[in-house]
């Protein structure tokens, strides 16, 4: 299954969460929901997946989270807030890096719309 496949099949559960919950609860609910969702699709998906930061010659004492890695491919970052901010894309950007992973998608729960707050971001792809 190829990164598009999979965010099309990500895309359709991020609508189902959103438009059985409503916005404005917190990052960790959507994230118990659509990890549900994608689980149900038969989608290999890990939560709140540590990731260690590699600095010149040694592993740094500190990591980072990935809200969703699905298929591990695709990572997915979930927001709960007022607007998506530049800082949140570059914070998808280097966790692909640091990865080696082609597709991230940032989306924000808090929305009117969801559609215009779906972002797909892409390293190498």
């Amino acid at each position: 299954m190829t990164e598009n496949d999979i965010s099309f099949k990500i895309r359709g559960a991020i609508f189902k969460v959103y438009n059985t919950l409503g916005p404005g609860l917190f990052e960790s609910v959507y994230e118990s929901a659509l990890y549900y969702e994608l689980t149900k699709m038969e989608l290999k998906v890990d939560r709140q997946l540590e990731i260690n930061i590699p600095y010149e010659d040694i592993i740094l004492d500190v990591a980072f989270r990935i809200d969703l890695l699905v298929e591990n491919k695709v990572i997915i970052e979930l927001k709960s807030v007022e607007d998506l901010a530049p800082i949140h894309y570059k914070q998808i950007t280097n966790y692909l890096k640091l990865t080696d992973k082609r597709l991230g998608i940032l989306v924000n729960f808090n929305t009117v719309t969801i559609l215009k707050d779906i972002k797909r971001v892409a390293n190498k792809l």
